[in-house]
């Protein structure tokens, strides 16, 4: 092999000789390549030999005077994949990629006092050595990247780049980017964007996942470059209903406990009433769960509802549910994915507790128009996307409401016909791809619930999002996005009564927010995210007027608050060894509480009342109130027992500076958020993570088990009795104390066949503890005590299985254990009055909680010339009729306490949906 290099080394490059120093007056302006080489050969005598198609549109613009011809050769060619070479024969050889070697380096053959060392090792790019190709390989399509230079030394080069689906123009998110013979790989990201270190010289790359077709390329790599994929969709998959795009995430990424959801693949989990939902799905997983059937909000590994960040299209989302957690708030023809860390959470992410929901938007077609639209039983939903320049931008708008209205006005019980209940959500996304380096994004979204359960009571809420983001490339190694959003959550309450105490109270929430967020792709060992944030809170807490003149109400507001929020952070995924991966960062948050406002200044060490008032403060338009901060470490870390089981574990602490202030058992739309000030701490935690994950059968099967340990500082909660709406001394109404958390997780997931899904089980515990010296900042004589969502055992079974590849059956198992409640354990006489005595807080609980659900799904015919693709989805929530309790409640009656319970769904639900596609 090395005589054979030898000897066509010789035959090549045997003309070649030193660079004429010919100098060159010549003056270009936009003038194209072509005519600029025919100047330079006319006044220079030399031949250029080249291939005319590689100069494509490149136009130059220079002045030259008395410059050297390699000089002119170097600025002309910079912008290209050009090189040249400069024969002593009077010519100029051009070639696209390569550089030509006209000697062999020093040594080649080795020293008389070392052996023999080819080109394979050192001096030599390996990517010249002349061998054989099997001859699939030379059947392959052949992509050179990148200009290579002569004084590059480097062994390894970035490919990059985006898959794009090319029917659609979407980009393909998960998307497997393997380097053939090797265990070299990585996937796509959200927007379909990849990233990979290859060795110099020839590969062979295989682009991958269930659903669309094998890509492979033959790619010659020179240096740094760029590598599009345009995949086509195999619809020889469709009996798999659970498609994977990645073989390996969950055993070889760093980052504990995080999840991945797309909703192509909750499809066929029977839900209530037929809507599909991404986030009733994302409960079915261990470590996150509700209070209960029909609450809001959601708790994630021991935390409270508020300790969850809801992004949408990096936007936040207050409220993320409709009609009191029933339904979710998020369009599932219009979402993409959803990514949900509640371990490991990334440096980038900042400002909640326990977890981050980041859902993404899917991009719209860009090549031509298609749509889906569902028809259930209480609710309708379309979505459409069209493209707007073909091939560089599209428009999708999705649309969801409830027609329950229509059905309450048909029926003849006169308090439901009186009552309402609806929602509706709409959401509208432009993407445009300026160029290959260049994208932007813009995102707009509105909600709206509305409901009556009394005839003299009318509540409304809504969420309002708006953000845009710009993508950019600014070379193979360096990426950077550019986000500005916008989110307003607000509700109000309208009481029209039979006295003369008729009202309107209202409240609302603002912030802002902008990041910037910076991708290095340092080496293949060390990839480096980095940025700065910044966001500003405006809070209405609340105000009240009187509904018409007749009404006694006396108008009150709460001052507004504000404030300000920012974090710059830095993370390293370090790949120390191919078994050992650490993912360290580290963020610094910064808080300050803004004026204009009243501070109420307390005597140090008592109770927070009117009679230890000190002082009140005042505070000018903008003055810093208060300010808190600090630093937050995330660290997760890999290490491979196998190549298909992994240990990781995790340690990250965070700091929050917003409450929810709540006295229900579950949140409740009508909550308040309050920011931290002077009397009001933010709260604080720290988490561990410790976990085993294991492949079987390559994907077939994933099985986890991952525990954790956390705790929290500054938790709010209320004092007995607390009034916490429209007051305007709430300091004196909350308590904070500390928080304790932990527990195991368990789940197995089977991936392909006919049957597939998961089985996942959590153990988990939840604990507060409010303790002081003074009785009435005391809970429980200042022991921990069970949090009103501390259920410890959480078992889920979600399988389909598939009899064709149109009809499939699927099944949903629920068991929780029932949550604390505080219960009357007897009654005492007092100045000839019956008072009830209560037990300590939480020391009971509700009854255990089970659901079974089934469907049979039914889709239509999967010809590809088709107008519409169908699905028929028939469904049966709580098929064993199970009365599971929402609360537990009492009544006196004739001088005896009575307990009940109210339940949300009491009996078997049927509902049929149809879905098309176009």
């Amino acid at each position: 092999m090395r005589k054979l290099f030898f000897i066509c080394s010789l035959l090549i490059f045997s003309a070649v000789g030193h660079a004429q120093e010919e100098r060159i007056n010549l003056s270009f302006n936009d003038a194209p390549l072509n005519e600029v080489i025919l100047d330079i050969e006319g006044i220079t005598g030399l031949k250029f030999y080249y291939v005319e198609a590689w100069l494509g549109e490149t136009r130059i613009t220079a002045d030259f005077n008395d410059t050297l011809l390699d000089e002119v050769l170097d600025l002309i060619f910079k912008d290209t994949l050009i090189n040249f070479y400069l024969s002593d024969e009077g010519s100029v050889i051009l070639t696209r990629n390569n550089i030509i070697i006209d000697q062999l380096p020093e040594e080649y053959f080795g020293r008389a006092d070392q052996e023999f060392r080819g080109p394979l090792e050192d001096e030599v790019n390996p990517l010249f050595v002349i061998e054989e190709q099997a001859e699939e390989v030379q059947a392959l399509e052949t992509i050179r990247i990148g200009k290579q230079t002569r004084n590059n030394r480097r062994r390894n080069f970035t490919l990059s780049g985006v898959a794009r689906n090319t029917e659609t123009g979407k980009p393909i998110p998960e998307l497997a980017i393997l380097l053939q013979g090797t265990n070299l790989g990585t996937t796509t990201d959200a927007d379909g964007r990849y990233s990979i270190e290859l060795p110099a010289g020839v590969n062979i790359i295989v682009a991958r996942s269930l659903g669309i077709e094998t890509n492979r390329k033959r790619v010659i790599i020179y240096n740094n470059g760029t590598l599009n994929f345009e995949m086509e969709e195999s619809f020889t998959q469709l009996d798999e209903v659970v498609v994977s795009g990645e073989t390996d995430r969950n055993v070889a990424t760093a980052v504990t406990g995080v999840t991945v959801l797309e909703v192509e693949k909750i499809k066929n989990i029977p839900l209530v009433l037929g809507e599909r939902d991404i986030l009733k799905a994302a409960v079915t997983l261990p470590g996150i769960s509700t209070a209960g059937e029909g609450a809001q909000g959601y708790n994630v590994r021991g935390g409270r509802a508020d300790q969850n960040l809801f992004l949408l299209d990096k936007g936040v989302l207050y409220n993320p549910t409709h009609f009191f957690g029933i339904f979710s708030a998020l369009n599932p023809f219009t979402t993409g994915d959803v990514s949900i860390y509640k371990g490991g959470i990334p440096a980038e992410y900042g400002g909640r507790l326990s977890s981050v929901f980041d859902i993404n938007t899917k991009d719209a077609t860009t090549e031509k128009l298609s749509g889906e639209v569902s028809i259930g039983p209480v609710t309708g939903n379309v979505m459409l996307e069209t493209p707007v320049v073909k091939g560089k931008s599209g428009l999708l708008i999705g649309g969801r409401a409830t027609y329950s209205d229509w059905i309450l006005r048909s029926l003849d019980e006169p308090e439901l016909k009186n009552s309402q209940a609806s929602f509706y959500d709409v959401i509208a996304k432009y993407n445009h791809t300026l160029n290959e380096n260049n994208e932007l994004k813009a995102s707009g979204y509105y909600s709206r619930d509305a409901f009556s359960i009394t005839s003299d009571s009318l509540y409304r809420f809504s969420n309002r999002l708006l953000s845009l983001e710009w993508d950019h490339k600014f070379n193979e190694k360096n990426t950077a996005v550019v986000s500005l959003a916008n989110s307003e959550y607000q509700f109000n309450i309208e009481f029209n009564g039979e006295t003369n105490n008729d009202f309107d109270l209202r409240y609302k929430i603002n912030e802002s927010e902008l990041k910037l967020k910076m991708k290095y792709l340092h080496s293949e060992a060390h990839t480096l995210d980095y940025g700065i944030a910044a966001k500003y809170y405006r809070v209405n807490p609340g105000a009240i007027d009187p509904l018409n003149p007749a009404s006694i109400v006396t108008p009150l507001e709460i001052p507004q608050e504000q404030a300000l929020e920012g974090g710059i952070f830095i993370s390293d995924s370090f790949k120390v060894s191919d078994k050992f991966l650490i993912d360290a960062g580290l963020r610094f948050s910064f808080y300050a509480a803004l004026g204009e406002a009243e501070q109420r200044i307390y005597q140090d060490g008592f109770p927070k009342n009117n009679g230890t008032l000190v002082e009140v403060q005042q505070f000018g338009n903008n003055e810093v109130i208060q300010t808190y901060g600090g630093p937050e470490a995330r660290v997760s870390a890999r290490y491979f027992l196998a190549d298909d089981f992994s240990i990781k574990a995790s340690f990250n602490n965070a700091y929050q500076y917003i409450h929810l202030l709540t006295n229900n058992t579950t949140a409740s739309p009508t909550d308040t958020w309050k920011l931290s000030d002077i009397n009001i701490k933010p709260q604080e935690a720290y988490q561990v993570s410790l976990g085993l994950y294991k492949n079987v059968n390559g994907n077939d099967y994933e099985i986890s088990l991952e525990s954790y340990f956390k705790r929290s500082e500054n938790i709010l909660d209320y004092k007995v009795g607390a009034q916490l709406l429209l007051n305007e001394t709430i300091e004196t109404e909350v308590l904070q104390g500390d928080g304790r958390s932990y527990g195991i997780e368990f789940l197995v997931k089977k991936n392909a066949g006919r049957l597939n899904g998961w089985l996942g089980y959590t153990y988990s515990r939840s604990f507060i503890r409010l303790d002081s010296e003074f009785p009435e900042e005391r809970v429980n004589n200042g022991e921990y005590f069970p949090s009103n969502f501390d259920k410890p055992h959480d078992i889920s079974v979600v399988a389909n299985y598939k009899f064709t590849k149109r009809f499939s059956a699927s099944a949903n198992f629920v068991y929780q254990t029932g949550r604390p409640v505080t219960y009357p354990i007897g009654s005492f006489n007092f100045n000839n009055s019956e008072f009830v005595f209560y037990s300590d807080r939480n020391a009971f609980r509700i009854p255990d909680y089970y659901r079974l659900d089934l469907s049979f799904n039914m889709e239509g015919n999967h010809k590809i010339k088709k107008f519409a693709h169908s699905f028929w989805n028939f469904s049966i929530y709580n098929v064993l009729g199970r009365n599971n309790p929402f609360s537990v409640f009492f009544v006196t009656e004739n001088g005896e306490i009575k307990a009940y319970q109210s339940s949300i769904f009491a009996i078997p639900i049927p509902t049929i949906t149809y879905n098309f596609r176009f």
